[in-house]
């Protein structure tokens, strides 16, 4: 059968979606890591990355902590979603889900592609370190006082968009 109206093109945009660990210690300090790629490229997070296709999502986590920073995981749970939406010249959106894990192994191997340091915090000095709006929010959660949560995701594209349009 041959359709009488011309063939519809358009660009379909993918929501992306990661994983990140959250890695507190007996002691309460948090494995931070310095991202050299973007987005956010220079700022502090947490170990952690996309799914792949077909991949389970615990396993995702532990594989992303292994190539970022050499570490195996136990995971304890779930502490939230965030996302970001209109992030970078794509306006990409990331859906986020932070597990709360413990380390097993503590010999830390950041791997220079994808960051380029990784350091215990304590959970006293977090306030230092320039974070993303998901790390320190999630982060403000498990810690609660010991940094300034920047809201919820739509507050955060509230702000993003006012500052475009002065």
């Amino acid at each position: 059968m041959n359709c009488p109206y011309a063939p519809m093109e358009f660009n379909k945009q993918h929501i992306k979606t990661s994983v990140v660990a959250c890695i507190v210690d007996e002691g309460d300090h948090v494995l931070l890591t310095r991202r050299c790629v973007e987005p956010f490229c220079g700022q502090w997070v947490m170990p952690g990355g996309k799914i792949d296709h077909g991949e389970p999502i615990l396993a995702a986590l532990h594989r992303e902590v292994r190539e970022e920073v050499g570490l195996e995981v136990h995971v304890e749970g779930l502490v939230d979603v965030y996302e970001h939406v209109g992030i970078g010249p794509k306006n990409d959106h990331y859906v986020i889900l932070y597990y709360r894990v413990h380390p097993i192994s503590f010999d830390l191997q950041p791997n220079g592609e994808e960051v380029t340091e990784a350091r215990w915090v304590p959970a006293d000095e977090l306030h230092r370190f320039f974070m993303t709006p998901g790390t320190r929010h999630v982060l403000a959660r498990l810690f609660p006082g010991s940094l300034t949560d920047p809201g919820q995701p739509e507050d955060e594209l509230s702000e993003r968009i006012a500052a475009n349009n002065p």
